[in-house]
């Protein structure tokens, strides 16, 4: 290859590509002990880097959302401060021990409404990026796939500040089985059958693959990808104490997927989203 080739070449893959990204996220005010306080300004700056680094080859718009009721948390001047949101799961259904968890749809009309991106993400606010994952999720999207799903690596617990940036990005870490990644093409939106969800608890990700995995024409999950981070593993979420809301987002995802099934016909029981229902049916019988 020549010098003039190579440049052309070099050129070509620099230019942007002719669809728009959205990425939303939900901040919130934590107490001083709650792992957030470190993990959501580590998730600011990489999601700003990340648009950065992809910013000759596609655009990305970054969004927040907060609670109407919460002071503002400081934001990259990247980021788009969205309209508030104004309820939580905690004013649609009653809880043994009031968490002030947000629901999905609502963090996804607002995206909708601010941006007329081509394809929308959602993040939870305690997963950074690596600084090329725009440019990836970008091939994805070249590639085909109109819904995808990207898991985690977990990383030590032990970096702390922003400047530890380029270490937690050099970690390998482990892979994690848990949906927090969600990606998809605008169109498929207005089909979405997402009850009153809420994140922060069990469920949401099967709630979502539910939605996505039926409509999309091409669906994956990216199991083992170094795309995504978290800041160590305590899972929080998954105390006793709050289990009746994974129970509740539980209930949510069974009436989609019945829902689904009834307008789209039988769902693969092997596949996604029939093996839950397939759980669903297993646990009935058991009970019978």
């Amino acid at each position: 290859m020549n010098t003039i080739q190579c440049e052309n070449e070099l050129s070509g893959s620099s230019q942007k590509n002719n669809f728009r990204i959205a990425h939303i996220i939900h901040p919130v005010i934590v107490a001083s002990t709650s792992d957030l306080v470190i993990a959501q300004p580590i998730t600011f700056e990489t999601m700003h880097q990340a648009r950065e680094f992809a910013h000759d080859f596609v655009e990305v718009e970054l969004v927040a959302t907060q609670y109407h009721d919460e002071e503002r948390l400081p934001l990259p001047s990247s980021f788009i401060r969205a309209r508030d949101l104004t309820r939580s799961v905690g004013d649609v259904h009653t809880f043994q021990k009031k968490k002030k968890l947000a629901i999905i749809k609502d963090i996804f009309d607002v995206l909708y409404e601010t941006s007329t991106a081509d394809y929308l993400i959602y993040t939870n606010v305690d997963i950074a990026l690596q600084p090329y994952f725009y440019r990836t999720v970008a091939e994805f999207i070249k590639n085909g796939h109109d819904a995808f799903i990207i898991n985690r690596r977990t990383i030590p617990g032990h970096y702390k500040e922003l400047e530890d940036i380029p270490l937690m990005c050099a970690e390998i870490g482990e892979s994690h089985p848990g949906w927090d990644c969600f990606i998809f093409h605008r169109s498929l939106y207005p089909s979405f059958k997402l009850g009153n969800a809420c994140i922060g608890t069990d469920w949401i990700g099967r709630m979502m693959i539910t939605n996505m995995a039926p409509l999309a024409r091409k669906f994956k999950v990216f199991k083992d990808l170094q795309m995504t981070f978290h800041i160590g593993d305590e899972r929080v979420w998954n105390s006793d104490i709050y289990s009746d809301y994974a129970e509740y987002n539980k209930a949510e995802c069974g009436k989609t997927l019945l829902e689904f099934e009834k307008k789209y016909g039988p769902l693969d029981r092997k596949g996604f989203p029939g093996r839950f229902l397939k759980w669903f049916e297993q646990q009935e019988n058991t009970e019978c």
